[in-house]
């Protein structure tokens, strides 16, 4: 099948986020390009990762675009019982790092392309593909910046992040930010000396916990689970050694937003503590699609899945959204398989991927 072949390929390129992408990047450029797709490269201001932008068809027409991203988290762990950036099968899996999240709806896409492009399109087709999105989703606004000058406003977005393949309507918005504590370090039998910088960022970290508890009774919504938004301490850092008076600390803190909230609206509070410099490392929207759009009942249909309301995980779809196109969620696999070691795709759903795609080509011939 050609989209495993075109997965072992991408797999084999180890793109971790925070690391260049042009030698993948690149070569999916020249695939595209030899069967006749408009191919854009956007590098991003990092200098050596880029975004790309295709089309099939007229892009002077509204069209659809396929998104997703071509980078994936680190393959560290121990358990891995082979190389996971070289593809193997097992029966009907397909095993490898980003194989699931989401090279897998990459290469279904491409596989897709030599038959969308020798429809008769009456609508384009676009692939638009990001880096660093395992970071915070940090290299599509890039891409979406650029989106009015590559084609006309598109009739929406399929984000094909593990679902499968059955269309989320929604999804919580994300904002991520470091605070970091200065002291004056000193032995620990002169404290009148120095200044414990873990104990300047103790009241920002009680503040958290506060913000917490206040977030569950406000703005419910039943279609998350919790059903409310979230903020938490996710890592704390600080200190040499015991007898030392700690001269730094930091802290980094996410929220995690229901529809109708903004993330960044709520880590507003830590911003103005004081003695805390407050930086933002990321933030995305959260995705609300009505179930009553178009978008959603297009992409039922061709995934033959009735829509779920909303899962827990964030995505690049409510940047898109936010960019003015509408944007659902619906891609193979499982989100429970990534990120983890033996990572794997099904050959069925890498199949059932690509039929996918060639049905939204068909509904548009």
């Amino acid at each position: 099948m050609r989209a495993v072949e075109i997965l072992e390929w991408m797999v084999g390129y180890p793109s971790i986020v925070g690391t260049s992408n042009l030698t993948l990047i690149q070569r999916i450029a020249d695939y595209l390009r030899e069967h006749g797709a408009q191919v854009t490269l956007l590098p991003g201001p990092e200098g050596d990762r880029a975004n790309l932008f295709a089309t099939i068809g007229d892009p002077s027409v509204p069209g659809y675009i396929l998104s997703g991203h071509v980078d994936v988290v680190p393959a560290d762990e121990p358990e891995w019982r082979g190389d996971p950036f070289a593809l193997r099968s097992e029966g009907d899996r397909l095993i490898g790092r980003g194989a699931c999240d989401m090279k897998g709806f990459d290469a279904a896409v491409l596989a897709a392309v030599p038959e969308l492009a020798a429809m008769q399109l009456s609508a384009p087709i676009h692939i638009a593909l990001s880096y660093d999105e395992e970071a915070g989703c940090k290299g599509v606004p890039h891409m979406l910046a650029k989106l009015p000058d590559l084609c006309a406003p598109a009739l929406g977005c399929i984000v094909g992040e593990p679902s499968g393949l059955v269309p989320v309507l929604a999804h919580k918005g994300k904002a991520a930010l470091k605070l970091t504590a200065t002291g004056q370090s000193g032995h620990s039998s002169r404290p009148d000396l120095g200044q414990n910088a873990i104990h300047v960022l103790v009241p920002a970290l009680a503040e958290v916990v506060a913000l917490a508890t206040r977030l569950q009774a406000k703005l419910q919504d039943t279609r998350f689970a919790p059903p409310y938004s979230t903020v938490q301490v996710g890592t704390l850092a600080g200190g040499q050694a015991i007898n030392i008076i700690p001269d730094r600390a930091v802290a980094r803190v996410e929220a995690r937003a229901i529809a109708g909230a903004d993330p960044r609206e709520i880590l507003a509070p830590l911003l103005a503590l004081p003695g805390i410099d407050a930086e933002w490392i990321s933030s995305y929207p959260a995705l609300a699609l009505d179930a009553g759009t178009p978008l959603a009942a297009l992409v039922a249909d061709l995934s033959g899945n009735a829509p779920l309301q909303a899962v827990s995980y964030g995505t690049e779809a409510g940047l898109f959204q936010q960019a003015g196109v509408p944007a659902v969620i619906c891609g193979p696999g499982d989100i429970g398989r990534a990120h983890k070691p033996e990572e794997y795709l099904t050959r069925a759903e890498l199949a059932a991927t690509t039929q996918m795609v060639l049905a939204l080509g068909q509904r548009l011939s």
